[in-house]
Formats: C-alpha cells, structure tokens, sequence
C-alpha cells in the first residue's frame, strides 16, 4: 500500500473537473477582471439554462432563490457543527444526542425532508468512527448539507468497509492499533452523525467559538480536529 498522503478530493478515482471558460476581454483591466470573474463550465451552462426556462415560464426564479436558501442557510455542515459544539459543552444533551439523536433533531428543527433515523457516536481516545454508504450516498443533508464527491465514489465506499485504516492514511489520519475503528453503513432508513473529540486547548472557548472549528468531513470520521494553542 503505497503511503503517499492524498487529500480526500483526489481520493476519487473517477473525478471530473469543471474546465474554466475563456474570457476574452481588451485592455489589461478587462483581463484582470475577467481572470477574478472565470467560471466553470458548469456554472455558465448552469446560468444559461436557468435563463431559458425562466423566460419560457417553466421556472420561478423566486422558488429557485428558496432553495438556494435552504442549502446554505437551514442545512449544512454549519448546522451540524452547533450540535456538536453544543454537545461538548453541555453533557447531558449530549448523553441524549448519543441515546436518541433523532429525537434531539425533531426538538431541534433539525430533521429537515428526511423521515430517518438519525443516530449519533462519538469519537474518543480509543474509538475512532467512520461513516459510509455503501449502497449510494446515504447522508444527513439537513446536518450536513451535500455530501462531497468522495462520499459517493465507489473507491471510498468500497475501500471504507475493506480497509478503513487504510482509507483513513491515505486521507492523512494515522490511527495507533489500540485504536478501535468502527465503520458504519448508512442507509435509506438510518443517518449517522460523529460527534469528534473536542480538541485540546478550546477549553475557554464559546460555543459559537467551538463550532467554528467543526468541519464536515470531522463529523464524517474522515478527519481529526487539530489542538488549539
């Protein structure tokens, strides 16, 4: 196995990268600025479509704004991360998050389209856990919000249940062998939400302070969090 450390976007085996469209534009100014202003293929595609169905009637431009909305603002890794903020500072809900996390997002507004089972573990000296869908892309959206491409390669969701130390150091996290690592499969009925350890240091901290460290792919298992100071 080769030791190499690769970031978790390159994991894929399969990616597909959006080439930047030519900007032509006089005048170095208009070079500047079109350098600052390149957009993906995808997002120029993205933008003419919306612009044809909007003038045929086929679309609402103020329902498409809604649903903007929705993903940045009331779903999202941002979300996820005041629950387990939350859950560092307050012990008792976190002792419920762990016994019945889906009852704690239904008190919390957290559960969002999804009628699943949301369940909850949490990462500790000794156990390290890693979450996967091995079916699809299986994922706690109103926590986390869309789940990034290497959550749904077919390398990560294969290679996560085979070898999950392995994956883990080709993401660049080495986990010493009195490290438990248990790997859990997400399903149309069951979500999982890792609750990571809180990292050194942040003892002082709020816990808006606490949930600006929280990163999504923490709350996958994918990553440690860093010590503070």
């Amino acid at each position: 196995m080769a030791d190499d450390k690769v970031s978790r976007r390159d994991f894929i085996t399969k990616s597909s990268i959006a080439a930047s469209t030519a900007v032509t534009a006089t005048g170095s100014a208009g070079v500047h600025a079109a350098e600052e202003h390149v957009q993906s293929d995808y997002a120029v595609r993205t933008k003419a479509l919306v612009s044809v169905l909007t003038k045929k009637n086929l679309i609402n431009p103020a329902t498409m704004d809604a649903v903007v909305d929705y993903y940045e603002n009331k779903v999202g890794p941002h979300i996820g991360a005041r629950v387990v903020a939350r859950s560092w500072r307050d012990p008792d809900y976190r002792q419920r998050l762990l016994a019945d996390a889906r009852a704690v997002a239904r008190e919390d507004n957290l559960t969002g389209a999804q009628g699943t089972d949301l369940v909850a573990v949490e990462n500790t000296p000794k156990v390290h856990n890693l979450v996967v869908c091995t079916l699809c892309s299986c994922y706690p959206w109103p926590l986390l919000g869309l789940p990034p491409s290497w959550y749904k390669d077919t390398a990560y969701r294969a290679q996560a249940v085979i070898d999950p130390r392995g994956v883990l150091r080709k993401f660049g996290l080495e986990l010493g062998d009195d490290v438990e690592v248990r790997v859990w499969d997400s399903t149309a009925e069951i979500r999982y939400l890792v609750i990571p350890e809180r990292p050194a240091g942040t003892e002082g901290m709020s816990e808006a302070e606490l949930a600006s460290l929280v990163t999504r792919d923490s709350m996958i298992g994918a990553e440690k969090l860093e010590s503070r100071g």
